[in-house]
């Protein structure tokens, strides 16, 4: 009889108990939808993800991704966990690029290695897509900021690369520290927008390594801040490409974020924007830290 088995993995950590965590569970085939979603809820990460095996090619999985409210098309960190756990334990042999075949789309995912050991994990997103510009009055209550907080030199905007994001520019650290969810507000401002979560950054860093702190508010899909969210910076590599944040059309930068929650995760985006099209990357390391079988 199959055994229920699952691993526990953070993502973008480079060790044990940083970064964000997820459930990958490698014999989907044995659950049920409803099955999924009560596991993923009763785990309580903010996602868990079931593989299925592609017969067709030994590279390719079907993947489908559960946060504790739903099914989402796409997220960044259960796309690295994932692919993590599928070279680990799942592959027959090393491969430089795993396809993960996810709700979205097919999302490559290309593998380094140090000392014959997986180092860094870098997945390939879909071209963003701009949405809606929103009011920087109505984002400042959201999150429990005054107006001058916001960097009016560029737009608020939904940007999505599978999963939309609200993606707010600020003007400083003490301001990305001091941000509250405002629920009320928030209830409000979603209601007639595809995005649901709202990432916001600032130039200034915890690190003097890193280009960019940000913080996610995911309260929508059941986890009130999210501490490293690869779709998030997904959407955000392709927001500074598009308004050259940096003052240039390629990108290579790291973000933290997670460390006012206290799981400290670290994301490298890369990309450019050539000829009107925009191409991102989102990197980062991965860690196994448990696993176990279900009865």
């Amino acid at each position: 009889m199959d055994k229920k088995v699952f691993y526990m993995v953070d993502v973008f950590s480079g060790q044990k108990y940083g970064g964000n965590q997820l459930a990958v569970f490698p014999k989907g085939h044995l659950f049920s939808d409803e099955e999924m979603q009560r596991i993923t809820r009763e785990i309580n990460f903010s996602e868990t993800t079931f593989i299925f095996p592609n017969e067709s090619q030994d590279n390719r999985y079907r993947v489908r991704i559960f946060t504790p409210a739903a099914e989402v098309p796409f997220a960044g960190h259960p796309t690295l966990g994932t692919a993590f756990v599928i070279q680990t334990f799942l592959a027959e042999k090393k491969y430089d690029r795993l396809i993960l075949d996810l709700n979205v789309g097919p999302i490559p995912v290309d593998m380094e290695y140090s000392e014959g050991r997986i180092d860094m994990m870098t997945m390939k997103q879909n071209p963003p897509v701009f949405g809606q510009k929103l009011s920087g009055v109505d984002l400042a209550k959201v999150l429990n900021l005054s107006v001058e907080d916001i960097d009016s030199r560029f737009p608020i905007q939904e940007v999505s690369t599978g999963l939309p994001f609200i993606i707010v520019p600020l003007k400083s650290l003490d301001a990305v520290a001091k941000a509250r969810l405002a629920k009320d507000h928030y209830v409000a401002l979603i209601e007639g927008l595809e995005a649901k979560a709202i990432l916001f950054f600032a130039p200034q860093t915890k690190y003097p390594e890193n280009h960019l702190h940000a913080r996610v508010f995911t309260e929508y899909f059941g986890v009130p801040e999210d501490p490293a969210t690869g779709s998030a910076n997904g959407c955000l590599a392709g927001y500074l490409l598009e308004y050259e944040y940096f003052g240039d059309k390629t990108l290579k930068i790291q973000v933290e974020q997670g460390f006012e929650i206290g799981r400290d995760a670290i994301l490298y985006l890369s990309g450019e924007k050539k000829d009107g099209e925009i191409t991102v990357y989102v990197g980062g390391r991965a860690a196994l830290f448990a696993q176990g079988e279900l009865f």
